[in-house]
């Protein structure tokens, strides 16, 4: 699902041109001046067996490099496990506070008498976005997330970095708060573009100006002792192909290589995390979602050998959180 992103995030061009002028988070980390660095990110792991078997190929077959599980989730055991054949293999959490399908949901980790506010009439987390932010406390957020994280460690998995599932958390600013709290004291990476920002601020069409705050909160993540990004890009989602091009696998994976190439061609230097779905759908999946067509469109780019040549070609720097925070600590050294 695409983030949402509060006031905090739109940014004015002459405030993007002020952080453009300045050393990047790659620079800062030790990778070349001027150097584009990138993370191809699968959301959703856990979510469903399909998204664990289409994020799983796309990683250790394709280019993809990085994800994040969704803990609530019925298939996170699954996915944990086959997780213990690749311990290198990168892994956060998609922080999750949404049960947005119709049929196919889930409940918080913490239950329901700890964190009513975060449960609907069904008993499971809020479809909404806008209902987390109206019936959740900022205090029933933190402990579904101490939560998740404390069930991923419990599982024997430790998580390289966090971030949030449909941008529910960066949709409050109390919200916001807990989340790098968290990070902070778990010393766990967490997702923030707090760069020059040049391609969420072209999704967000530059509407409004609040880079000084976003750049505070990139210089606090850093001062904590944690990586920083410099850019994000989230608009995957919104590419739609005729109807024709989702029926044939071929077709649509040379629309969605060629998208992500552009995507690539517009980098900006500095660190990059481009958020994707990767799902190796199967019969089942349309029981789910409609978003299937769209997912599976993500994982064969990510499998189509001709992204994999375009990153070398063009010399962008694939990187990980795991990486990243190895290269923070041993500046901190």
């Amino acid at each position: 699902m695409k983030y949402v992103f509060p006031l905090l995030f739109l940014l004015t061009l002459s405030d993007l041109s002020i952080a453009q002028s300045e050393s990047t988070f790659a620079e800062k980390l030790g990778y070349p001046k001027g150097a584009k660095v990138i993370i191809l990110h699968v959301d959703d792991m856990g979510m469903s067996y399909d998204s664990n078997l289409g994020g799983l190929e796309a990683m250790t077959k394709g280019v993809a490099n990085s994800c994040s599980v969704m803990m609530p989730c019925p298939w996170v055991p699954g996915f944990v496990h086959a997780l213990k054949q690749y311990p290198k293999l990168d892994a956060g959490l998609h922080l999750t506070l949404n049960a947005e399908w119709k049929d196919y949901r889930w409940g918080p980790l913490s239950g329901k008498t700890q964190v009513p506010g975060l449960t609907d009439s069904e008993g499971a987390m809020w479809r909404g976005v806008g209902d987390v932010v109206k019936h959740a406390t900022a205090d029933e957020v933190e402990t579904e997330i101490r939560a998740q994280v404390e069930r991923a460690r419990t599982m024997g998995f430790e998580p390289t970095h966090l971030d949030s599932h449909m941008g529910t958390i960066f949709a409050s600013p109390a919200f916001m708060e807990r989340y790098i709290k968290v990070g902070i004291e778990y010393q766990i990476p967490v997702m923030f573009p707090g760069g020059h920002n040049t391609l969420i601020a072209a999704e967000l069409k530059n509407t409004s100006a609040n880079m000084q705050m976003a750049r505070s909160v990139g210089k606090k993540l850093w001062e904590a002792g944690l990586p920083v990004l410099d850019d994000l890009y989230n608009d995957s989602y919104s590419w739609k192909p005729s109807p024709d091009i989702y029926a044939d696998d071929q077709r649509l994976q040379a629309y969605k290589t060629a998208k992500y190439i552009d995507v690539l061609k517009s980098l900006k230097p500095g660190i990059t995390m481009i958020i994707m779905h990767c799902t190796n759908t199967t019969e089942v999946f349309k029981h789910i979602s409609d978003s299937g067509p769209t997912r599976r469109g993500d994982y064969l780019a990510m499998m189509d050998p001709k992204l994999k040549q375009f990153i070398e070609k063009e010399g962008i720097i694939l990187t990980t959180w795991r990486e990243m925070m190895e290269r923070r600590r041993k500046i901190l050294l």
